[in-house]
């Protein structure tokens, strides 16, 4: 048997397992439930809580889930998983590296703090004014959809008028994106303002950003520079220069 609740906004469904769970149950309450949530949302938040009774899928229930796993790839923001059972934490687990967006698993006393994990953003976006024509965007954490929309109105608000500006990346405590949605949402946000960039500085730890941007300079047709972490400063001073 399955169980919904939905919060006031939609964004977030909470469902219950319980007993043996039939292609029925998919196909007359979680199914729709989604399809209505993702008609006035881009995404949703599934917390799932696996009840001590529950006691596994028919071979109906396990096609639908695949099923509307599949045809509902990209519209799902982040899950979470609430249960006691070494075996459903065991199968979460291994199933999570493949999902398109950041799957946690919780036991059953942890459900408020699965709650409060389901809800809060994991990352930010602070932009800052350099000053003349330099700008930096610092992203924190695991970033999902919601910083990207806060981040393009952000900056759109400090470039103004501006034909042209310089932007210093700051990487230092990126954790990557919540999925392809956040990722998608960040190419969006980079596509509206490429054709302002006048150069770019890139500052980070990691050699994958590195790579990306020699690559991306490349790609952008921009002067672009990767400086390590501990030189943020030179980065600053590269960007203001000539």
């Amino acid at each position: 048997m399955i169980t919904v609740h939905k919060n006031s906004d939609g964004a977030l469904i909470e469902i219950e397992l319980s007993g043996e769970v039939t292609s029925a149950d998919y196909t007359s309450t979680l199914v729709p439930a989604i399809e209505a949530a993702l008609s006035e949302h881009d995404a949703v938040r599934l917390l799932v809580i696996v009840g001590p009774e529950f006691k596994g899928y028919d071979l109906g229930a396990a096609w639908e889930d695949t099923k509307l796993g599949l045809s509902h790839w990209r519209g799902f923001d982040r899950a979470a998983v609430v249960a006691d059972k070494g075996w459903v934490q065991t199968s979460v687990r291994l199933a999570a590296p493949l999902m398109p967006c950041p799957v946690q698993v919780f036991e059953l006393a942890e459900l408020e703090e699965a709650r409060r994990w389901i809800r809060e953003s994991l990352g930010a976006i602070h932009i800052v004014d350099l000053g003349g024509p330099c700008v930096q965007v610092s992203l924190m954490g695991k970033l999902d959809p919601e910083e990207y929309e806060k981040a393009e109105a952000d900056l759109d608000a400090i470039l103004g008028d501006r034909d042209a500006f310089r932007l210093l990346i700051d990487l230092r405590e990126f954790d990557g994106w919540q999925g392809l949605t956040a990722l998608a949402a960040h190419f969006r946000l980079a596509r509206g303002h490429v054709g302002m960039l006048d150069r770019a500085a890139i500052v980070g730890d990691k050699a994958w950003q590195n790579i990306a941007q020699r690559v991306g300079g490349h790609i952008l047709g921009t002067r672009t520079q990767f400086f390590p972490s501990e030189e943020i400063e030179n980065a600053k001073a590269w960007l203001a220069a000539g």
